[in-house]
């Protein structure tokens, strides 16, 4: 196929400069992967979603390292999604909406109400309001600590699945950019909003990363489906050995590290010349697990910030990460940049 070439429209976060330079890296990367769906085909059904029953899932606590874990998936009648700390019964049900983001520096963090009654690293959860497409959802937690798999989102996309997703009566509601839109940074990095063409109510993800390990440069390029999603999140999150340690040794110590979870099966660990864990996703002499992770597994956790919605369009992401992802979201409301199709 022909390589894509996107109009940068209005700027709206960093310099006209740095993104046009960020681009041209951009457009001469190759495509490792691509997975376009049929055209003309609709990824998901035009009204609403949400689950036929409950569903639950346990795993070793990702922060604290406690055996067992819960998170329970439940229908729900309200439109959006919504986080229920069963252990903190006084509060409020969280929305997941960018404007109860509390944190995006390590990973995403909702909170509402009382300091105590949060989620951490929701991306991982959360993703799948956009890739499987189930708009109405009330995730049960009984901490803010959640599960971590080792088949990474596999074992949440497999609940949904066998609780069965059902249509409800009300339609479906989407959101698109006005125009063009981008977002720079200040390594390198961007995030390109483009608008639905032709009445169309699906989303296109071109995603590349470049990493100065033996990751390297991978890009991939898919429209959003129940297949595709379910695919790629088998992708779990990379680190570097240096990380990992610290994780391990002194980073106890501090909450932004104290990730005890970890271990060597639920992440990829990688250095400069080489991965220390077995990688997926092979495609040639790559392993694009880390572009699938980023692209599925925290792009798009970050667009299931845009409330009760489904956004429709095209995202253009390189090199860009959780806090980019967040303050381009937030950007598009602050700006009046969203209109509904």
């Amino acid at each position: 196929m022909d390589m894509p070439d996107y109009k940068i429209g209005k700027i709206v976060i960093g310099s006209e400069a740095s993104v046009r330079t960020a681009y041209d890296r951009f457009k001469i990367q190759p495509i490792d992967e691509v997975r376009l769906a049929p055209e003309g085909t609709s990824a998901f059904p035009s009204n609403r979603q949400t689950l036929k029953g409950e569903a639950q899932v346990a795993g070793i606590g990702t922060f604290y390292g406690k055996e067992h874990q819960e998170l329970t998936f439940a229908p729900s009648e309200k439109p959006g999604w919504w986080i229920r700390r069963l252990d903190q019964p006084e509060q409020l049900d969280t929305k997941v909406d960018i404007a109860n983001l509390w944190t995006s520096a390590q990973n995403l963090v909702l909170r509402s109400g009382s300091p105590h009654n949060y989620l951490r690293m929701v991306e991982h959860i959360i993703a799948l309001k956009c890739g499987l497409g189930v708009d109405n959802v009330l995730v049960k937690v009984n901490s803010g600590d959640p599960p971590l798999f080792d088949q990474s989102s596999h074992p949440l996309v497999h609940a949904m699945n066998d609780t069965g997703i059902v249509e409800t009566s009300d339609p479906a509601t989407y959101v698109t950019v006005k125009e063009p839109v981008a977002f720079g940074g200040k390594r390198g990095d961007f995030l390109l909003f483009l608008p639905a063409e032709n009445g169309e109510k699906n989303l296109r993800i071109d995603c590349a990363i470049s990493w100065n390990t033996v990751i390297g440069d991978q890009r991939v390029l898919f429209d959003v489906t129940p297949e595709t999603f379910t695919y790629a999140s088998l992708a779990r999150t990379n680190a570097t050995r240096k990380q990992f340690l610290l994780a391990k040794t002194i980073g106890k110590l501090f909450a932004a590290t104290r990730n005890w979870g970890y271990n060597e099966r639920n992440i990829l660990i990688h250095g400069r010349k080489k991965f220390y864990t077995e990688p997926r996703f092979q495609v040639g002499e790559k392993f694009l697990e880390p572009v699938w992770h980023r692209a599925t597994l925290d792009l798009m956790a970050a667009i299931a910030l845009i409330g009760e919605h489904r956004f429709c369009g095209t995202v253009v992401s390189y090199r860009a990460g959780h806090t980019q992802d967040c303050d381009a979201i937030r950007a598009l409301y602050r700006n009046d940049l969203l209109a509904r199709v």
